[in-house]
């Protein structure tokens, strides 16, 4: 009895974090660093966020006045992208955890294409403002600028991080379910910080 035992438990081989269907429930998703960097991305836009406040609160109807030029059918469109977008890269993270790799590269070519997308439509949204004379000038296209501005180097970041992964999954010895993670996690924040920024430029009055 105790021979089969220890054939038995021999068989078993010893489950790693990309290969383990329960790490992902049981351990936080990609690497601790991304973590770490997307918590510092946080609290800088935090501080953006901030001082925006502080000057609209000063400014009210300055402010109020030249948010009502915002297009904001454009930025329901942006958002809905990217909302959509980070739904293909969190779909990638599954198709990749279950070893559809094929599958987890197509989905993120559709996130990657939803990024690019997201950001003609803004760089038309700046170019409509500046044609029509809104330029930082004004105090609160000053903050629009700068906000969407660095928020947009972000997305192209993740445009990039997104292209790496592709790499990542196109070779066999590179494939690891924590690298699409960190990948993922990234491209959450710029969702979240898009969301953000639609709510606060946008939406709140």
């Amino acid at each position: 009895m105790k021979e089969e035992l220890s054939v038995g438990s021999s068989d078993v081989l010893p489950a790693t974090p990309d290969t383990d269907p329960t790490h992902a429930r049981s351990h936080l998703p990609g690497d601790g660093d991304m973590w770490v960097m997307v918590l510092g991305d946080l609290i800088i836009f935090a501080g953006y966020f901030v001082v925006f406040m502080i000057y609209r609160a000063m400014n009210p109807g300055e402010f109020l006045q030249a948010q009502q030029h915002l297009a904001i059918n454009l930025g329901v469109l942006n958002t809905v992208i990217l909302l959509t977008s980070s739904w293909f890269v969190a779909r990638a993270v599954l198709a990749t955890r279950g070893g559809q790799h094929a599958q987890a590269v197509r989905l993120i070519y559709a996130g990657g294409f939803l990024g690019l997308l997201f950001m003609i439509v803004k760089g038309y949204e700046w170019y409509a403002k500046i044609a029509a004379g809104h330029t930082n000038a004004e105090t609160f296209y000053s903050f629009y600028y700068v906000i969407t501005g660095v928020h947009l180097v972000h997305v192209l970041i993740g445009l990039i991080v997104l292209g790496a992964l592709v790499r990542e999954l196109h070779n066999p010895s590179r494939r690891r379910a924590s690298m699409v993670e960190s990948g993922a996690i990234y491209w959450h924040m710029v969702d979240l910080l898009w969301v953000l920024i639609f709510a606060l430029l946008y939406v709140m009055r």
